[in-house]
């Protein structure tokens, strides 16, 4: 493949490697006071390539890198405080919403971007560094964007004493036209060739594509900003540079054949840097940056997954789930069969075996799902490295950006401009299908009403299933959010998180083997004692089972029957002021020429 020279580096010059491993903790914005004007001084500096390197090596952020990050959406509710529950859930307003106006980092930017002309190299190499900044201020405007719509656009560095600190807020138009002339400049220049971790061209598309696509699709279903007519430009750019990434990257989707093992390989590896469908991955590096042990995805920390995504998976057959005869009524064994194979590489599954947990002893253990109030009871296993070792389990390589988000990007896109058809859905959705052998998509697939349901704007049964793929091919990744916000269906977050059914009080199997291993009592029942033992000789687990807000350990939706509850009360979205933000009071008190859009006050 063109690209694979890249993959498989490991060892380059210290201090790069070093600079590059803290990417996920990103550059503070005090960062100019310690460094470039006040240590090292402009005047003295930016003269070399190592001068340029090691200044753009301190702009590296990538926030919120994780496969923990769709809670307090619809695939995940949250006993832990999250913005968008604040949001829907109190009298939420710039007093009390004020993260995200920080403009530390984008100083940084615009004092290289400044400087680095004066560096004597060749001008090919001066690009690629002048791309690699331009490229993080379209992500650092794009974020603006998403969060402010209309934001002020900046490409100098201000002095304390700048006319242009108070100026109003410029038009969403204005400063998307000046990210995509960054991020077209950032692919025109950043080379293909650079250091494992370092932005290459290939990170620039990837995340073109995925910010052409968010703003045509922002554009074409938010009538709120006027700019429908606007729509199909970004959604032309995300098909045209998806496609290039497609014809001329050389990635490939993993497949090693092992349907029941290929997905969840790319989400417990120590080593991604080989992988074939990772463009850009967060690199462990023992000692120097470790990953999260992730023990709290087993139920007994703020997160837990929701029967909705579960109900999102399709059948083996490619059948829906919700043509199901007793689908609503399906106990946890039952909604696991038949079921596409990357429910059961996301979610803890009946017989999975555990090989470490804060409750077992180290050693293989048929786990048993924790049930607790104000969970689901459903575990997620999608980022957990099954291994006794700690060194193991914090040491997985988290993808940042998957082939597979290109594929459906493109998909998608051609599917928005009525472009698409059975070739490049067999190019792109059934890529992803393939690894896990399920039947492809056709053109001619049958509407799901529950999906229809779901976004009511769309009628396309295809473009609904492309919507359902992203669903779970990305479920946990973090981009759950990001998608209902530009498909403008933020309602779907009022949606109280459901989890496992249970038809009433009485023992349960959790693992599939036939053989009980809970007992749900009545929210007064004492628990027994001694407790009786199952067929296998292990002590059965108890839970009293009552209505939310009881005194019991676990809420059901009948009191004695029905789902488990997880967070209840999930508040009000109201459009389309949720999809934005409002700017923090301090800010409109120092600039009162800024205004707040779509309702905020």
């Amino acid at each position: 493949m063109k690209h694979n020279r890249k993959y498989m580096r490991r060892s380059f010059t210290t201090s790069l490697t070093v600079a590059l491993l803290t990417l996920a903790v990103g550059c503070n914005d005090d960062y100019l006071d310690r460094l470039p004007e006040t240590e090292i001084g402009v005047d003295n500096f930016f003269n070399t390539e190592e001068d340029l390197a090691i200044y753009v090596n301190g702009l590296y952020s990538f926030p919120g890198l994780g496969l923990y990050y769709d809670d307090a959406t619809d695939n995940a509710g949250t006993t832990g405080n999250r913005e968008i529950k604040t949001i829907m859930t109190t009298e939420a307003n710039s007093q009390t919403i004020t993260s995200g106006w920080g403009w530390g980092s984008l100083r940084d930017i615009n004092l290289f971007l400044e400087n680095a002309d004066k560096a004597n190299i060749g001008e090919d190499i001066k690009n690629h560094y002048i791309g690699v900044a331009r490229f993080f201020r379209a992500q650092f405007y794009m974020e603006k964007v998403k969060r402010y719509s209309n934001v002020p656009w900046y490409d100098h560095v201000l002095a304390t004493d700048s006319e242009d600190l108070y100026k109003a807020s410029d038009s969403r138009e204005t400063v998307v036209d000046h990210i995509f002339e960054d991020y077209q400049f950032a692919m025109d220049h950043v080379k293909e060739d650079v250091p494992t971790g370092a932005v290459d061209r290939w990170t620039v598309m990837a995340y073109y594509s995925r910010n052409a696509l968010y703003e045509g699709t922002f554009r074409k279903y938010h009538s709120e900003l006027g700019l429908e007519a606007t729509a199909n430009t970004y959604l032309q750019l995300a098909e045209s540079v998806s496609q290039d990434i497609v014809d001329q990257g050389g990635f490939a989707i993993y497949n090693t054949g092992n349907p029941n093992g290929d997905y969840l390989a790319l989400f417990n590896s120590q080593d991604l840097t080989a992988n074939p469908e990772v463009i850009f991955t967060n690199i462990h590096e023992v000692d120097i940056k470790n990953t999260d042990d992730p023990q709290y995805l087993f139920g007994s920390y703020e997160m837990s997954m929701g029967r909705d995504l579960l109900e999102s998976y399709l059948m083996t057959d490619g059948s829906y789930f919700s043509e199901e005869p007793n689908m609503g009524t399906m106990t946890f064994v039952e909604e696991f069969q038949n079921r596409d194979p990357r429910l059961s590489q996301t979610y803890a599954y009946p017989g999975w075996e555990l090989y470490y947990t804060s409750t077992y002893s180290p050693g293989t253990t048929n786990y048993v799902q924790e049930l607790k109030k104000n969970f689901t009871g459903y575990h997620q296993i999608k980022g957990f490295a099954n291994d006794p070792s700690l060194d193991v389990r914090r040491g997985i390589d988290i993808p940042v950006l998957r082939y597979a988000e290109v594929l459906l990007n493109l998909a998608e896109a051609k599917a928005e401009l009525g472009t698409l058809d059975q070739t490049a859905l067999n190019e792109t959705v059934n890529q992803l299908r393939s690894r896990v052998g399920m039947p492809p998509l056709n053109m001619d697939v049958a509407l799901d009403p529950v999906q229809a349901e779901r976004y009511p704007s769309v009628t396309n049964a295809v473009l609904l299933e492309i919507r359902r793929e992203r669903r779970v091919e990305f479920a946990m990744e973090g981009r759950r959010l990001d998608d209902l916000n530009r498909w403008k269906a933020g309602k779907l977050l009022e949606k109280e998180p459901l989890g496992m059914y249970f038809p009433g009080l009485g023992q349960y199997d959790l693992t599939g083997d036939g053989v009980e291993d809970i007992e749900l009592l009545g929210a007064a029942d004492p628990i027994p004692d001694p407790k009786e033992l199952n067929d296998l000789g292990v002590a059965l687990v108890y839970y009293r089972a009552g209505s939310v807000g009881s005194n019991a350990d676990v809420y059901l939706t009948n009191g004695t029957s029905g789902y488990v509850v997880g967070t209840p009360e999930r508040g009000t979205f109201q459009e389309p002021k949720h999809y934005y933000r409002p700017i923090p009071a301090p800010e409109m008190a120092l600039n009162p020429n800024l205004e707040q859009v779509f309702g905020w006050d």
